[in-house]
Order: C-alpha cells, then sequence, then structure tokens
C-alpha cells in the first residue's frame, strides 16, 4: 500500500484524494509500523526547508524509512519541499538535507537570470523529459505542471535529473536515483498530468 507520511507538514488529504478517484490503495503513514506495512512511500512537504527537516527528524520515522528504501529499495517520492529535503544542503536554511540525491537546493533570487523574476514561480510550466522513466511513462514531450516555489533543486550528477523546466533558465524539476524520486511542481494540482503522474508511481 501507499503510505504518505505525516511528519506535520505537507497536504496529505490531497494525495488521499486523488489515489481514492484512481481506485489505488493509500493511507497515512504516522507510526514505525506504518512505514513497515508500506509498498511506496510519499514525502509531502510545504513551507521552509530548516522547519521541515526539523519535523522529519524529530518524527521517528526517518531510520525506518531509511530501511525500507536502501535495504529494501521501496520507491519513494519527495514532493515540493519533501523533494529539496534530498538534497544535501539548501541556501534557504542552514540545516543538512538528507542528502539521498545529491545535490543543493538553490534560490533564484541568487541566479543572475531569474533574481529579477516575479517569486515565488507560481502557476503553469512546461517540463522537458531528458529521459523515459518509468516515472514519467506515456507522457508526451513537454506536459504542463503547478508549480509554487522559491527555490530550486540543483543536482550534482546530471544523470539523475529526469526532467527540466524554464524560469529565466532551465532547472532541474523531477529527479530519480535508484528508487528515490523528487518532485518540485505539485502532482496533486496538476489535474490530469498530476494524476498520471502519482499512478505511474504507484505501479513502480
Amino acid at each position: 500500500m501507499i503510505k504518505i507520511i505525516d511528519y506535520g507538514i505537507g497536504n496529505i488529504q490531497a494525495f488521499l484524494n486523488v489515489y481514492k478517484r484512481l481506485g489505488i490503495n493509500a493511507d497515512v503513514a504516522r507510526s514505525v509500523d506504518d512505514i513497515k506495512s508500506a509498498t511506496h512511500l510519499i514525502l509531502p512537504g510545504v513551507g521552509a526547508f530548516d522547519q521541515a527537516m526539523t519535523l522529519f527528524n524529530n518524527s521517528g520515522l526517518r531510520d525506518s524509512i531509511e530501511k525500507r528504501i536502501f535495504e529494501e529499495k521501496i520507491p519513494i517520492i519527495g514532493i515540493c519541499v519533501g523533494m529539496q529535503m534530498l538534497a544535501t544542503s539548501s541556501e534557504e536554511g542552514s540545516m543538512p538535507g538528507l542528502g539521498w540525491i545529491p545535490g543543493t537546493v538553490r534560490a533564484f533570487s541568487s541566479n543572475i537570470f531569474s533574481k529579477n523574476l516575479p517569486m515565488p514561480h507560481m502557476g503553469w510550466n512546461n517540463l522537458i523529459k531528458k529521459v523515459n522513466a518509468l516515472l514519467l511513462k506515456d507522457f508526451e514531450k513537454e506536459p504542463s505542471f503547478y508549480f509554487l516555489h522559491s527555490f530550486y533543486y540543483e543536482c550534482d550528477d546530471a544523470g539523475d535529473v529526469l526532467a527540466t523546466a524554464e524560469y529565466g533558465h532551465d532547472f532541474h524539476c523531477i529527479i530519480g536515483r535508484n528508487n528515490i524520486y523528487g518532485i518540485q511542481c505539485h502532482p496533486e494540482k496538476s489535474h490530469s498530468s498530476g494524476c498520471k503522474l502519482l499512478k505511474n508511481f504507484a505501479e513502480i
């Protein structure tokens, strides 16, 4: 069963609603036992990087999650700030990230090509697929998704980049390494494209 990790932050009900419409079993993970029974995990997140990392580290779930994803290889996807938490560090805060997909979270305002654009980057934008990953199965080359963010992920390894988007410059918006994925845009707010991506994740 797909489990959405509840560590005190994130729009959990929206994901449950999408999976209910898709006819796919999904529930909330609040305990180590919940993590143990998951076949897939979703790490949601909203707000500031340090707050999200603090809540996650204090949840008592991190060790169990890392065991499931690194030893048992179950799929996990981080969404929005949940994706940014996968990085090594973030310009938004001072805490270390999870480091599950090496990279740095950068501020659009610190990039010469995007610093004068309206913040946050908000609204619909096209993705550009870089590889034919299972997460993007049956998508056209430039599907449209909904974004709301002021920071973006910069992978250390270009091989971890599954798709990019453009806001002043190309940035990494969908990433993946082995069974670990991240998506900056909001599939739960992206109508048919978001439903397709969440369905693809459930089938990995």
